[in-house]
């Protein structure tokens, strides 16, 4: 039984007296509201489950960028027995923390794209200077008993913030994205500044084995750490302890929604009957690290290569809009635009369409019926942290006629999902052949791979990885000592001159 179904207790937090239990404080660059339950997704539901068990809080930035942003007191709302605290940044506040390091540099770093990170020295203050604002507006609002858990990229010096401010709690932190190695990492001018404020928490989760080695191996490296017997680092006067925890979906509620969809006749958008073609379905944000240049000329290639299959297959592609205003997502728009025009203008005909590419979002229910009943789903990222379109394509399924996943080997996911087509995305020749392979693989196999891959994904579902999180910080973090605070780079200093200046008079705001 999960949590959310009525077991609350599996995920009270321990109290340090272990008179009552403690209560989960959650900090994210944005908080998910509540209210909206299993609409606002996975990680909303498990950590919200987790939330209400401990009467916790919900921290982070309420979306809002406003000229008066440290004059304004956050916003407290109650929503059930879930609090959730949100507070505004002005407009320089947003550029420099969120447009410019987090999303212009951390990003494409992360996901090893040297090439489209901006690399600056000096460009990381606004980010540190924020990252402190959080720390200081969340503070106050913290019990001795707290635990706190920390999300992803945008606020990895936070802890050390909350350090500086004398907060003792046991605080976790997990990296959504994948950590690159340290060969990438190291040509980031502060490298050394952003990554020792990871020391200031008592546990790093990553979401796969190899993110989490790549980490290590840097500590070791960069950081003069050392690696102890329980997988541990020692640096800066600290134990940081560091593990993988894979994250997941709903798998029950995923595949319960499906087979529901498949009953209603409303929602029948597309068939896999002998009348029409077999569609290949991919979901994914249009984004440059989620290769689809590379699968729309894999697509093609499929064609050229294998001509008995035009007019019996279709590509659907869906892919919503993001960060439209980056230069290097309006280029992603272009190319995918130039590439399925111009397959679909060699290989199309009158009653059919190779590639049906969808720049929009689309309604969560009708992805249901598109992952039910798509022959293939392709997933094909470049970098990605886990991908969880191939853990909801693979619950979506029809035990008794399966489709078939193709992963990029470069997906979180494929360190789990061993059973699908593991695929190089750089590869045309070798996606074009998998594409072949997936349409012509018999029931049994289909079978086969489908029930082993979802027992996988039933076992790493949403619950078990916000549980496995949890359980972890509470061992490690009643045993570990003080974090020694980091020394704030120039840059740091100079930003945060900036925002008391503003704060005390906004007329005499540098410009």
């Amino acid at each position: 039984m999960h949590p959310g179904n009525g077991d609350r207790s599996a995920w009270r937090v321990p109290s340090e007296s272990g008179d009552s239990p403690g209560r989960l404080v959650v900090v994210s660059n944005r908080v998910a509201d509540p209210s909206l339950g299993h609409r606002s997704g996975g990680l909303a539901v498990a950590v919200g489950e987790a939330l209400i068990a401990s009467g916790g809080l919900w921290f982070g930035w309420s979306g809002e960028t406003v000229r008066d942003a440290h004059t304004r007191p956050p916003q407290v709302r109650e929503a059930g027995d879930i609090t959730t605290i949100t507070m505004a940044l002005t407009t320089e506040e947003f550029d420099g923390y969120y447009l410019s390091f987090a999303n212009r540099c951390l990003w494409p770093l992360f996901h090893y794209r040297l090439d489209l990170a901006d690399l600056r020295a000096g460009i990381e203050g606004m980010y540190f200077a924020v990252n402190r604002r959080f720390a200081t507006t969340l503070t106050p609002y913290l019990k001795p008993d707290d635990t706190i858990w920390v999300h992803d990229y945008q606020l990895i010096p936070l802890a050390s913030h909350l350090r500086t401010e004398r907060v003792t709690n046991p605080i976790g932190f997990f990296l959504h994205i994948p950590f690159p190695p340290p060969e990438i990492m190291s040509a980031l001018p502060s490298h050394r500044e952003l990554a020792r404020t990871l020391f200031a928490y008592d546990l790093v989760g990553f979401q796969t084995v190899r993110d989490r080695e790549n980490f290590a191996r840097y500590a070791v490296e960069h950081l003069d750490c050392r690696r102890l017997h329980d997988g541990s680092l020692k640096g800066f006067g600290r134990t940081l302890m560091i593990d993988a925890f894979p994250i997941g979906i709903d798998a029950e509620a995923f595949a319960a929604e499906a087979e529901r969809n498949a009953r209603s006749p409303k929602l029948k958008s597309i068939s896999r009957g002998p009348e029409g073609p077999c569609y290949v379905v991919g979901v994914d944000r249009l984004a440059y690290t989620k290769g689809l240049p590379q699968q729309f000329r894999a697509f093609g290639r499929f064609l050229e290569k294998y001509p008995d299959y035009r007019r019996r297959v279709t590509l659907s592609q869906i892919a919503p809009p993001t960060r439209e205003t980056m230069v290097a997502y309006a280029g992603i728009r272009h190319e995918l635009e130039m590439l399925s025009g111009s397959i679909n203008g060699r290989y199309g005909e009158l009653d059919w369409v190779p590639i049906q590419y969808i720049h929009r979002s689309t309604p969560r229910k009708m992805l249901f019926d598109v992952y039910r009943n798509s022959r293939i789903g392709i997933v094909t990222p470049l970098r990605d942290g886990m991908n969880l379109v191939a853990k909801e394509y693979v619950a979506a399924q029809n035990p008794e006629d399966p489709g078939v996943l193709i992963l990029s080997r470069f997906a979180g996911a494929a360190e789990q999902m061993k059973e699908a087509l593991i695929v190089n995305p750089y590869d045309v020749e070798e996606m074009a052949d998998s594409i072949k392979a997936a349409l012509e693989m018999g029931l049994f196999e289909r079978q086969e791979r489908f029930e082993a891959l979802l027992a996988g994904v039933r076992h790493h579902d949403t619950y078990g990885w916000c549980r496995s999180f949890l359980n972890a910080l509470e061992t490690v973090g009643r045993r570990s000592e003080l974090a020694i605070p980091t020394s704030p780079s120039e840059a740091a200093r100079k930003a945060l001159q900036e925002i008391e200046l503003a704060r005390v008079s906004p007329r005499l705001r540098p410009n």
